[in-house]
């Protein structure tokens, strides 16, 4: 759970934690191989006090490259800000609103944080093999949504290319979650409490 009554951005330690142990360890009770790339990325999470409006939506949840489109003093101050933060200056970051995070259901929750981990996809290079630095990581980057199209669309005009995102969305959303909700209430510490 976000502090309570949040007003400023304030490092959350304890859900990159969470992310480890039950998301990226294979023994994790929601563990998704997808993501296995991110168990030694350079990635911090944040909490937000609330969302913002981005094209008409309330953003939740943004994964993002650590970059600094500033020189000078404004370069100092946004790096001054992190090391207050973390302690240092992460590749990656993840923010979090801690008012949706606060009242919103656990499948909605474990579906936003790994919303904002599959836009940290492993670089791929002109042929579709994975990408390693010299250190033998995997190179990571920001990846756009699988599917950018409107229900009105397809509403009217169906999914198209029966191979194409939209059609395995499509699919998708018709199969058995591969998650069930004991899992992830086994994986919430907030379950475990009111269990107790």
């Amino acid at each position: 759970m976000p502090p309570a009554d949040l007003q400023q951005f304030k490092p959350a330690p304890e859900v990159l934690e969470w992310i480890g142990r039950e998301i990226l360890a294979e023994d994790g009770r929601i563990h998704n191989p997808d993501h296995a790339h991110l168990i030694d990325a350079d990635l911090e999470v944040l909490w937000a006090p609330g969302g913002f409006q981005k094209q008409m939506r309330t953003v939740i949840g943004q994964a993002e490259e650590v970059t600094f489109r500033a020189g000078g003093w404004q370069k100092m101050r946004q790096e001054e800000q992190f090391l207050a933060w973390f302690d240092r200056l992460p590749t990656f970051l993840i923010t979090l609103d801690a008012h949706y995070a606060a009242q919103c259901s656990d499948v909605d929750w474990c579906a936003l944080v790994e919303h904002e981990l599959y836009h940290l996809a492993h670089k791929k290079d002109e042929f579709g093999a994975p990408v390693f630095t010299k250190d033998g990581l995997p190179k990571i980057g920001i990846r756009g949504h699988d599917v950018e199209e409107f229900v009105g669309v397809v509403r009217r005009y169906g999914v198209g290319d029966p191979n194409g995102a939209i059609a395995q969305l499509a699919r998708a959303a018709g199969s058995r979650p591969e998650v069930r909700l004991a899992d992830v209430a086994g994986a919430c510490g907030t379950c475990l409490l009111r269990a107790a």
